[in-house]
């Protein structure tokens, strides 16, 4: 073989051939669109990460599925543009700078708006630039030029012409509500802002005696109340019973006095009590409770806040102003004790909510804040799923999720009390009160004063799609040609935040779904299947993992781990796994560069020039092309993984290299050039099969191949051949194939090692498969070593002989000094048992109705195929077994 001199270590080192690649790329600007008016385009706005660290492996892998869908449909001709962006992430990013002040012994009120801001700018800066060297290790194609950023300008202007817009329709509002407060972060959250966890907590059972001395209850002259919030009792101002509970209505329209404030509250009636909870008497707290908000509107209640915005008790709470609201609960409960008022304390466990942000126990405050009116936006949405513009949900359960959530959708409150974010757009006459909403300020704007509140990240974010691309300027180039977007790649855990936000924002202001498919993905897990947190110190930086085995052999683990939808479970079993498979492509990459001619092509060389083996592997070649294609379109990137893996590592390394190499160490000049044609095509259509996938590998060997110079990033993506498929050929190289696998078998169980001599009789009937084993005497002879080889339709195999069965033929190896035939026999009815099985499998599938009518006819007629085949082997097998314990 030639020993042709190329630059490839004999291992695969990923830092080698990463080093560098990337700022090539950069320097040669194949990631941006190709700008060919004739091209259709293709876009994904990457989902853009927070600029509160450092991404993680769920980054990752989301990127990974982005990177590899665009990358594919670069090289089939689209004019494909990958949009990049971060986002501000309001109160996450101000809680890490908050936190970071904290430790300086600063807080935000001591620096001030502006030189806070200032602050979280600087820290914007630092971790935009971590997060952009990792997407670059990463190797992520997007086009950096049009990079954006959520307090852009571009994206402000889109932000306040929404916000205005919704105003003048009727669509936001301002008003005093019950809101979850983060009483650190002290700003108002979403319903999804708030994650529910088991607390432990108590049910205190406290007097509420009657105004009137005389009256009774139960001849007692109180109620019993239980509450599991006794710091919130100085802002009741009800007690409340369902209005047909019969056990109550006496008591309806009379007054107790509540405790520790003296304060009368009247009994009122109300269906909102269920008189099968507790006692079937609640105390109602309208300031301090959602459903108590309700009730006290309907009944013209009182609006007592007892809180101020850090959850201390304000001056309402009388003797314990000033106290922290879970030190005031103890002192309260301690008063109400001594003063003969607190029945008993019954311990539970409760789902508590809690802030995402900054973990603390929200609280339900009565707040002014302005609101989104969520009805006819839900509405809107709902019925596009229903149209011919609907948004394709992969996988398709998850729209059902979509629709629940629409469904039940509540007012979405959209101010937040921040100062790193988007100014509402809102500003207060300083004399008569007048809101005015606009674009711009006042043209008076000592005058005016404008809202100090910011607006909740997602409802910037909730425009990405569009925004990103130039509206509300809707002449925009990027506008025009890129949106509506082709796919959303993003977790399943954000529907709600933000998928649901970008479709009913996307409808309302362009009149169309923001993109055609949303790909729904599941979470990273550790091997336990644990979610990886900063409590369980389970978490893996994506960085650390391409350090030690490169980004190729991360992404090929990330792309092709799960199904859409489902979680994964990291593992560096699975890493070395992914590694290993590189190193074989690297491998036998290398091996057919050293072996390539001068004037070799990757070109296929006329048909009449083929042997067996080149018809097979071409027909393999494009069966997995379009297996592959037609997996990426369907976003089944496992499927299209295993197939590529079958390929590369089973046709093509173990079997089609392993082949040509007597072709390539023969003294046929002319084969030789067709072997390294074909090997040289072969490797060639692979490394563009993958490249979508482990572009920094594919990369560097498609650099030594010989070519015209251009990137593999902008090289061609295989297509369909029909002309190459070949069942024929595919079946007979199985037979071979089958033929040295059984012998070499053989030769294992016997112990026979390829330097022993071994006479190989292949008994057939079926003339085809004769001349199939007749043509390729050479492999047979390379692959399994006989000393004689007959085959023939009336051969007798000998009485002393290991035995195969294959299909349409029959396996012997005389061996008589090395076999036991007590072991032969074993060996032999082990196979019956397996052959058994699996006709016994085949004709129970076959014997099922539902399936034989459901499933697709090529699906049903090869199930039949195996059936018959496993019926042959098995009679031969049992005809052998029969021969063999005849002699025993």
């Amino acid at each position: 073989m030639a020993d042709k001199q190329i630059d490839m270590p004999t291992k695969y080192d990923p830092t080698a051939v990463e080093a560098g690649r990337y700022q090539t790329w950069l320097d040669e600007d194949v990631f941006k669109p190709s700008g060919d008016p004739e091209a259709k385009p293709y876009s994904i706005v990457l989902p853009p990460p927070n600029v509160t660290g450092k991404l993680h492996l769920g980054h990752a892998w989301d990127t990974t599925l982005q990177d590899m869908l665009i990358r594919q449909k670069r090289m089939q001709g689209y004019d494909t543009l990958w949009l990049p962006g971060m986002d501000h992430a309001g109160i996450a990013t101000q809680a890490k700078v908050e936190a970071k002040l904290r430790e300086q012994g600063i807080s935000r009120y001591d620096l001030g708006r502006e030189a806070f801001i200032k602050q979280v700018w600087d820290w914007k800066d630092e971790y935009a630039d971590t997060i952009h060297k990792q997407w670059a290790k990463l190797g992520l194609s997007l086009d950096y030029s049009r990079e954006r950023f959520t307090l852009d300008k571009g994206l402000s202007d889109a932000v306040k012409k929404v916000f205005v817009a919704l105003y003048k329709k009727g669509l936001i509002y301002r008003g005093e509500y019950i809101i979850n407060w983060d009483p650190q972060a002290r700003t108002a959250l979403s319903d999804i802002e708030v994650i529910h966890k088991d607390d432990k907590g108590a049910f205190y059972h406290v007097k509420y005696p009657f105004v009137d001395k005389d009256q009774t209850f139960n001849g007692k002259h109180y109620i019993e109340i239980a509450t599991t919030r006794p710091e919130t009792m100085m802002g009741d101002t009800a007690v409340a019973v369902n209005p047909n509970d019969d056990r109550y209505k006496a008591l309806v329209g009379t007054k107790v006095v509540l405790p520790l404030a003296n304060r009368e509250i009247p009994i009122i009636a109300d269906q909102y009590v269920d008189p099968d909870f507790g006692t079937g008497m609640v105390k109602i707290t309208p300031a301090h409770d959602p459903n108590d908000f309700l009730v006290g509107n309907r009944h013209n209640l009182e609006r007592i806040n007892t809180m101020n915005e850090d959850a201390t008790m304000n001056a309402k709470a009388g003797k314990y102003e000033g106290m922290d609201r879970f030190e005031a609960r103890k002192a309260m409960v301690a008063d109400l004790d001594q003063q003969g008022l607190l029945l008993k304390v019954d311990p539970i466990v409760h789902a508590v909510g809690h802030s995402e942000r900054t973990g603390v126990q929200v609280e339900a405050r009565l707040s002014t804040q302005w609101f989104v009116k969520m009805k006819p936006l839900a509405e809107e949405a709902m019925a596009n799923q229903k149209s011919d513009d609907a948004v394709d949900f992969v996988p398709k359960r998850f729209e059902h999720t979509f629709m629940q959530w629409m469904e039940n959708a509540h007012d979405w409150v959209i101010s937040r009390q921040l100062w790193w974010g988007h100014r509402i757009p809102a500003w207060y006459h300083k004399k008569t009160g007048e809101i005015y909403v606009g674009e711009t300020a006042p043209k008076d704007p000592e005058n005016w004063e404008q809202d100090p509140d910011v607006l909740d990240t997602w409802f910037s974010s909730g425009l990405w799609p569009f925004s990103t691309m130039g509206w509300p300027n809707e002449d925009s180039a990027d506008y025009q040609r890129y949106f509506p977007t082709n796919t959303l790649v993003t977790g399943y855990d954000i529907i709600f935040f933000w998928v649901s936000r970008m479709i009913f924002q996307s409808l309302e202001f362009t009149g169309k779904r923001p993109f055609k498919h949303v790909l729904l993905h599941g979470l990273i897990r550790d091997e336990e299947g644990r979610k990886m947190s900063k409590s369980l110190g389970n978490g893996i930086d994506p960085m650390d993992v391409i350090n030690k085995y490169g980004a190729d052999a991360l992404r090929w683990f990330l792309s092709t781990g799960s199904t859409a939808g489902q979680d994964v479970r990291f593992s560096y079993k699975k890493m070395d796994a992914a590694w290993n498979f590189i190193n074989k492509i690297w491998n036998a990459s290398r091996f057919v560069i050293m072996n390539l001619g001068d004037d070799t092509k990757p070109e296929v060389p006329a048909e009449d020039q083929w042997d067996l083996t080149d018809r097979w592997i071409l027909s393999r070649l494009n069966a997995t092309v379009n297996h592959v294609t037609e997996m990426f379109d369907k976003f089944d990137f496992g499927e299209a993984g295993r197939a590529l893996y079958n390929f590369i590592w089973n046709d093509f390394c173990d079997w089609y290299i392993e082949m040509s190499k007597s072709v390539l160490t023969g003294d046929d000049a002319a084969a030789k050039a067709v072997k390294q044609d074909l090997l040289a095509y072969v490797l060639d259509q692979t490394l563009r099969l993958l490249q979508p996938i482990m572009p920094f590998v594919t990369e560097a060997i498609w650099q030594a191949m010989p070519h015209k110079g251009q990137s593999l990033v902008t090289a061609a993506y295989p297509v369909d051949h029909p002309e190459f498929d070949n069942a024929t050929a595919e079946n007979d190289m199985t037979s071979l194939i089958d033929l040295i696998k059984a012998v070499r078998n053989i030769r294992a169980e016997a112990n026979a090692p390829m330097s022993t001599p071994i006479d190989l009789q292949i008994k057939t009937s079926d003339a085809k498969l004769q001349a199939v084993f007749d043509n390729n005497r050479d492999y047979i002879d390379r692959f399994v070593h006989p000393k004689n080889l007959e085959i023939g339709a009336d051969l007798v195999a000998p009485k002393l002989a290991m035995t195969a069965v294959i299909t349409s033929a029959e396996i012997s190896v005389p061996l008589a000094e090395l076999v036991d035939l007590k072991e032969e026999a074993a060996r032999l009815e082990k196979e019956v048992a397996k052959f058994t099985s699996e006709v016994e499998r085949a004709t129970k599938k076959l014997s099922n109705e539902r399936f034989v009518a459901n499933a697709p006819e090529d699906v049903v007629n090869a199930e039949r195929e195996k059936q018959v085949d496993n019926q042959k082997k098995l009679a031969a097998t049992k005809d052998r077994l029969a021969e063999i314990q005849a002699q025993l």
